[in-house]
Parts: structure tokens; C-alpha cells; sequence
């Protein structure tokens, strides 16, 4: 097995154990890469590779989509559902168009500041799953359009590798009034549309870069990512319902501190 297909397996595992733990799974990712020398053409493998995660989720919840999609002409709940989704997606489009030649150019390429970024974002879930202890919504279906509006506000940090989509999301949903379980779950839904745009649009911008390696590494990337995250995602909601977001908050600082030391000394 070639040494790029080798990364490109473990790299896609990563990917699917992190994407939707709020650790931020494109920093895990681009920094894994960094020690390990793997440098994708365009930075595209990082970014598609998430589609593999996003596939996960539409397996997991098939049938819930199902229900809220098949309802939508005759039940306002599952229309407004739908709309939330739609309305929290807006910002990332908008910002992930302006500033996508910044963000895979110029941040992507700076460790120093995605473990820096791990590091205070950490810090933040640690104090946010601390104060959120009295929640207003226990279903992602119940949150307000303006709540879901702000959420993906929130989620534009996320443009900076390091701070996390689903970590964003998560303590943006928390500070707003969700309580944990339902600020995972939208947080799962959000990723759907989001993902697949960033999927179609950096595709797109890299057409002309990728070659037959390149689209074979991401191919592998995609599916360690796919099948890892199905496991992730069946798992968290259980445990962060009892046991709350601190062990991220935890890992991130662990991780992040290892990484700046490493940088520190060289390597």
C-alpha cells in the first residue's frame, strides 16, 4: 500500500471521529497531515472528505427525514423545521464564498493558530457546558427561526480551522436555550447542507488541480470517514445527554497544548 493511501486511510478515520464531536475535525485533519507530510492539492481531500461524514448522518437518520420531508406539505411543524435548517445554512454561504480563498489559503496553512484556536475553544465548551443548565428546548424541531438564524451565525467561526462547525453550533444552540441532546441533533442536521456546499463549491474551485492520485486518496478518505462517523454519531447523542461536552472541552486543550509544544520545538 502506498504511503499517501496509507494517510489517506488513517486521516479519513480521524475525520469520522471528530466531525461531529465539537473538537474540530479539519484541524485534527490538517494537523495530523502537517506531522505526518501529507499535502493535498488545493486542501481539497480535507474538505471533501467530510461528505463521507455527511452520508453518515443521512444513513443514520433515514427514516426522520423521511418522516419531516414526507410531512412537509401538510404539517407546518416540519415545514418550519426545514425552513430553520435552510435559514441557519445562509450564513456560511454567504461568508464561505467571500472568504474562501483566505480561509484554504492563508488559515489552512497555519498550525499555530488551529491548535491555538483547539485550545480556547475548549476552554469555552468547558464553561458553557458548565452555566447551560437550564435549557428551553429539548427538540431540535422546536427551536425558533431566529434561534436557528443566530446558530449559524455562531457557525461562520468555524471558517477558522481549529474552533470546530459542530462546536460552534453546539455551544451557539446552548447559550441560546437548547439543552444538550437537541443542540447535537441540530447540530447534525445543519451539517447536511452546509457540508454539501462546501463539498459542490471546493469541488468546483479545485477541478483543475485534481489528478487520478488525488481523487483516489479522496475516495478512501471518504468512506474510513463515512463508516467511522455511522459509530460516532449513533454513540454521542447517548453520552453527551448524560455526561455533557467537558471531555471535549478536556481533549481540545490536551491536543492543542501538544500541538504548540511540538511546533515549538521544531517540529
Amino acid at each position: 500500500m502506498e504511503p499517501n493511501t496509507i494517510i489517506a486511510v488513517v486521516l479519513g478515520i480521524l475525520e469520522g471521529l471528530t466531525e461531529f464531536i465539537p473538537v474540530s475535525s479539519t484541524g485534527h485533519v490538517l494537523l495530523a497531515g502537517h506531522f505526518m507530510g501529507f499535502v493535498s492539492p488545493g486542501r481539497a481531500f480535507e474538505v471533501v472528505i467530510q461528505l463521507g461524514a455527511v452520508l453518515a448522518i443521512l444513513a443514520v437518520y433515514a427514516e426522520r427525514l423521511w418522516q419531516i420531508f414526507s410531512t412537509a406539505p401538510r404539517d407546518p411543524q416540519s415545514r418550519r423545521f426545514i425552513a430553520a435548517v435552510l435559514l441557519a445554512f445562509m450564513p456560511a454561504v454567504v461568508l464561505g464564498v467571500l472568504a474562501h480563498d483566505v480561509i484554504k489559503t492563508i488559515l489552512f496553512e497555519t498550525p499555530v493558530l488551529i491548535a491555538t484556536m483547539l485550545v480556547l475553544g475548549g476552554i469555552v465548551i468547558l464553561y458553557v457546558d458548565r452555566w447551560a443548565t437550564n435549557p428551553a428546548y429539548h427538540r431540535a424541531e422546536d427551536f425558533p427561526l431566529a434561534m436557528a438564524f443566530k446558530i449559524g451565525v455562531i457557525q461562520c467561526l468555524a471558517m477558522i480551522p481549529g474552533v470546530s462547525r459542530s462546536g460552534a453550533t453546539i455551544v451557539g444552540a446552548l447559550l441560546l436555550g437548547a439543552d444538550k441532546r437537541s443542540a447535537a441533533e441540530f447540530s447534525f442536521f445543519l451539517s447536511i447542507p452546509t457540508m454539501l456546499g462546501a463539498f459542490a463549491y471546493d469541488l468546483y474551485k479545485n477541478r483543475d488541480v485534481l489528478d487520478g492520485a488525488a481523487l483516489g486518496n479522496i475516495a478512501i478518505g471518504f468512506v474510513c470517514a463515512m463508516i467511522t462517523a455511522i459509530f460516532v454519531v449513533r454513540w454521542l447523542l447517548g453520552y453527551v445527554s448524560k455526561q455533557g461536552y467537558a471531555l471535549f472541552g478536556w481533549w481540545r486543550i490536551i491536543i492543542g497544548s501538544l500541538v504548540l509544544l511540538a511546533l515549538a520545538a521544531g517540529m
